[in-house]
């Protein structure tokens, strides 16, 4: 069995539709969405239309959760600068989106199990299976790994919300957990968030479990930033100048 997994699309349907191109010229049995996928970017309308066509399982993200509900569950503190500016993009996405989309978001489920075969499956969200705040980094401290997937053994586990493609052991089991990476907003973490540059391509993972034996493959796949950038320029989002930089 071959499972696609993505995460963190933030409407920008121009690097999901060159990762879906790369997804179909191999065999995959499911494909699953780790959430975050609508807000953020110019085309909400389109992202959602693409996820209702592909009829795959999607997490809710925080994200998601928050262009529904404008409830700030994190724990980050956010300037009210910052925050004001989100909320007037958060306003513009929601009016791209019909009854029928915000209805379609709404029902992305916290997390998704998927058996891969007898005894083993991939349990499937966006931070933590307990939350979609939960931030998992490569530096986050054994006790606290432990305490955030340790329960969920022996799964495979893997989740969004960082950007940032990872693989981890959990403790001293079979077991490992996996973050694919983000499919729109992909970029260095070691930069500073003034010299902000996003990354050119979409990221994603394929994970296939065949007789016991596992095998994990990491993706970037190139797409068009001028296209994007002509999409940013003509949607009306608020702000798309500091969105536009990032890729110039």
């Amino acid at each position: 069995m071959r499972i696609a997994v993505i995460s963190d699309i933030h409407g920008n349907c121009v690097a999901l539709d060159a990762a879906l191109a790369d997804i179909r010229r191999d065999q995959v049995d499911h494909l699953v969405c780790l959430g975050d996928a609508i807000q953020g970017g110019p085309q909400p309308a389109e992202v959602v239309a693409r996820l209702r066509d592909l009829g795959c399982p999607v997490v809710m993200g925080n994200a998601d959760a928050w262009l529904l509900s404008g409830e700030e569950t994190g724990h980050e503190d956010i300037p009210a600068e910052r925050l004001r500016k989100m909320e007037q993009v958060r306003q513009w996405s929601l009016a791209q989106l019909s009854d029928d989309d915000r209805a379609f978001i709404a029902q992305f489920q916290p997390t998704v199990q998927i058996l891969l075969e007898e005894g083993c499956s991939l349990l499937c969200f966006h931070g933590s299976p307990a939350s979609f705040d939960d931030v998992i980094l490569p530096t986050t401290p054994e006790e606290a790994f432990q305490a955030f997937l340790g329960p969920h053994l022996p799964q495979i586990m893997t989740g969004g919300h960082t950007h940032l493609q990872q693989i981890r052991r959990i403790g001293a089991s079979d077991s490992f957990f996996f973050n694919p990476g983000s499919i729109g907003l992909a970029y260095s973490h070691q930069q500073s968030e003034g010299d902000f540059r996003a990354d050119p391509w979409a990221e994603y993972a394929i994970l296939t479990a065949d007789s016991g034996r596992l095998a994990l493959e990491f993706r970037r796949v190139l797409y068009d930033t001028d296209t994007l950038i002509d999409i940013y320029r003509s949607s009306g989002i608020p702000y798309a100048a500091d969105r536009i930089a990032y890729y110039t």
